[in-house]
């Protein structure tokens, strides 16, 4: 028997997503029993996802983990099977493409407690918050690495080791302005 099933494609399932985000706003407004029969929908779904990964092999564990929308389910659920850490820079890295294409660049630096530390520069030499180019994309770089991984509670950019070098040191006007006074002559 051929299989018949077809699959949305990714911009489908993301409109699907968002109106759903909507419908469930509209229902949490409400309450009641639609509300009660989505909430445990979820649950049973959960489980069900739950008990697949019990039966998944490694490798069929990473290829569903590595799904965007699987992911994102297992995410949900509280049963991916990545730590937060290596999800947030899985995201990280999928973001890095991008922002170079924009003359910038990304790393991914690691988890500080329940922060996530990332080096942005957004080219220019102008580091991660240097107008709303820089703004932009420390936002974009901040809801990818918190929907990846909603465990930890903030992203911090750090500055990159080239930032850190090249910095001027500040050095006050009057520093350069200001004369010394003449100092008395002694007379032998």
């Amino acid at each position: 028997m051929a299989d018949t099933a077809v699959r949305l494609p990714d911009p489908a399932v993301e409109a699907r997503l968002a109106r759903l985000d909507e419908v469930l706003a509209e229902l949490e407004s409400v309450r009641g029993p639609a509300l009660e029969a989505v909430v445990l929908l979820t649950e049973v779904y959960g489980e069900a996802l739950a008990r697949v990964l019990d039966h998944a092999d490694a490798s069929l564990r990473e290829r569903l983990a590595a799904d965007e929308l699987l992911g994102h389910l297992l995410v949900l659920h509280t049963i991916h099977p990545d730590p937060p850490e290596r999800r947030a820079a899985r995201a990280v890295e999928r973001l890095r493409p991008a922002v170079r294409e924009r003359g910038g660049d990304l790393e991914w630096a690691g988890v500080d407690g329940q922060v996530a530390r990332v080096r942005l520069s957004t080219g220019g030499g102008c580091g991660g918050g240097c107008g709303s180019g820089g703004a932009d994309a420390a936002e974009a770089v901040r809801a990818a690495v918190l929907a990846a991984a909603p465990e930890l509670t903030a992203v911090e950019t750090v500055p990159g080791a080239d930032e850190r070098r090249s910095a001027p040191a500040f050095v006050p006007l009057a520093t350069l302005t200001r004369r010394a006074a003449p100092q008395p002559q002694e007379t032998p």
